[in-house]
């Protein structure tokens, strides 16, 4: 087997491939952003030193920078997809140094807000929801404005009461939500929104399987709560009492934000409270269960016609 020197060697003798190299040379010598990083590194070049950088300088001039060569992410033309190259100068040599692209940043930034915010049974459309292209109109303003209020002025570790937003069908309680949650993810704040009745229903299935007092405990120390649809379950002691209570109860103790959503206003949801699907009638203990929303929400109506139909 030939020695790689030797082939070297041949490969330097050899006419055609002196004119290829000399030719790729000059090519990457009169690439406008090499010329701008030798200008502003002229006093620590030599010749030997860009020399010995060419295989540097031509790997940056064919890639792309600032995705100018790639119609997408996807389609990235870099040898590290999603990384464009810099020059830089290291212990007295050229080299590259690879950071993400705009696009890389963007899907990065895009995968860390979508775990920010945790979801439990709730249609995609309200997880992708914003203020930006929320129909506002005069009869949801005062609770879009408390929305944004609520992201404004939401400090993690400090108390502050959150919203229970109520009215009919259809007027875009659950979407405030999405779009609380979606501002608070710009701020690097963790949340939680929960579809309610599944929420139950999986809590009675959990009993079998010994997961119950988990799942508990995690919805219970979510920083930030979102409860929607609260009252639109079937109730029974045991949920009021046994899973519903001791998260509010946690949460009003800890000071940690909570939101709601409901089709009744808190009189309502109140009666819903105290009969179990039983008939049995708890007054007490739904009154119990309602001073604790009270503590921790102020109510909101949600006016507007409905948007489902």
């Amino acid at each position: 087997m030939e020695k790689i020197n030797d082939t070297l060697r041949k490969l330097g003798a050899n006419s055609s491939f002196q004119e290829r190299y000399k030719a790729m040379k000059q090519e990457v010598l009169h690439h406008p952003e090499v010329r701008a990083f030798l200008r502003e590194h002229e006093e620590d070049l030599t010749s030997h030193i860009v020399e010995a950088g060419m295989s540097k300088l031509y790997e940056y001039a064919n890639q792309s920078k600032e995705c100018n060569k790639c119609p997408n992410l996807q389609s990235c033309i870099n040898m590290m997809k999603g990384y464009h190259p810099k020059l830089v100068m290291i212990r007295g040599a050229i080299d590259i140094q690879y950071d993400r692209c705009p696009r890389k940043v963007m899907e990065d930034s895009q995968k860390k807000k979508e775990k920010l915010i945790q979801s439990l049974y709730v249609p995609k459309d309200i997880l992708k929801a914003s203020f930006s292209n929320m129909d506002i109109g005069q009869d949801r303003a005062e609770a879009v404005r408390a929305a944004i209020n609520f992201v404004k002025q939401y400090e993690p570790g400090q108390r502050q009461k959150g919203i229970y937003f109520y009215g009919d069908f259809g007027v875009g309680k659950s979407y405030l939500l999405g779009a609380i949650a979606n501002e608070l993810s710009q701020k690097q704040v963790s949340s939680m929104i929960v579809y309610v009745p599944e929420l139950f229903r999986e809590m009675k299935s959990s009993i079998g399987d010994s997961t119950l007092n988990e799942k508990l405990e995690r919805i219970k120390r979510e920083p930030i709560l979102m409860l929607d649809d609260i009252g639109a379950e079937t109730m029974s002691s045991w949920i009021r009492d046994e899973v519903l209570g001791p998260i509010l109860q946690f949460r009003m103790l800890e000071n940690l934000p909570t939101l709601f959503t409901s089709n009744f206003d808190f009189s309502g949801l109140e009666h819903h409270l105290t009969y179990s699907q039983r008939g049995e009638e708890e007054k007490m203990k739904a009154m119990r269960v309602m001073e604790r929303i009270r503590y921790l929400a102020n109510p909101i109506h949600v006016k507007g016609p409905n948007k489902r139909m």
